[in-house]
């Protein structure tokens, strides 16, 4: 009879606690501010409470919970300002990594950009239908796009923090629920990107990145995302 690793077994607990709890504050089923009890968790995700208090460990170095004496783990806040600071940092390291691979992608890395730009442009606005398997398919090929775009850079530290950065701006997309767009060319804008960063023309490929997620701002910043600095 096999053994069993007790500590591979704990690691793979902790994992699945961490995706779980990263994916339902992205995806706004936790609410900003609310009280992650451990015991509920535990009982909510079948883990062990020991798993459930490691993964809020690694969401508060991800800035996604925060930890407060007295109080336990909450659901990290939210605010205009916050929102702001985030999409001035995102666009200057997006725009960083995007021109570094432009600069060292191949051509394996423009087939994968090619790829995901026509599987996310098949699924058209999608993401309008908030809640249906054709939104959560287009988020899910929303960040393919981003993520091959900027796969080529070499930075391995600009790419974690890249990452970080697009996982706490998703959260405040996804919080905002039928946010009006009207009038914008999402699509077009997908394509604008695409196609300068493979023409090799990585200053106009970081403008449209910039004006992409300025946008994308700007209409959060008019929705009704529950501020916690609108009152």
């Amino acid at each position: 009879m096999t053994p069993v690793n007790d500590d591979a077994t704990h690691k793979s607990r902790t994992a699945k606690s961490f995706d779980a709890l990263r994916d339902g504050i992205v995806e706004a089923r936790y609410a900003p501010g609310e009280k992650l009890r451990i015991d509920h968790v535990s009982r909510e995700l079948g883990v062990s409470s020991s798993a459930v208090r490691e993964a809020l460990s690694r969401l508060t170095a991800e800035g996604l919970v925060i930890a407060e004496p007295q109080r336990g783990f909450l659901v990290a806040p939210i605010s205009r300002r916050d929102l702001v600071d985030l999409t001035e940092a995102r666009t200057e390291v997006e725009g960083l990594c995007l021109a570094r691979s432009i600069e060292n992608g191949d051509l394996d890395w423009e087939g994968r950009v090619l790829s995901a730009h026509h599987k996310l442009r098949s699924l058209g606005n999608a993401y309008e239908d908030i809640g249906t398997p054709q939104a959560r398919q287009w988020h899910r090929l929303h960040e393919d796009f981003h993520d091959e775009l900027a796969s080529a850079c070499p930075n391995l530290w600009w790419l974690r923090l890249r990452r970080q950065l697009y996982t706490q701006s998703e959260r405040y997309r996804r919080l905002s629920g039928p946010a009006d767009e009207t009038g914008r060319d999402i699509v077009g804008e997908h394509a604008r990107i695409t196609d300068a960063a493979l023409a090799r023309d990585a200053n106009s490929a970081v403008r449209h990145m910039k004006d992409h997620l300025g946008k994308t701002t700007k209409i959060l910043l008019k929705s009704g995302i529950p501020f916690g600095d609108d009152g």
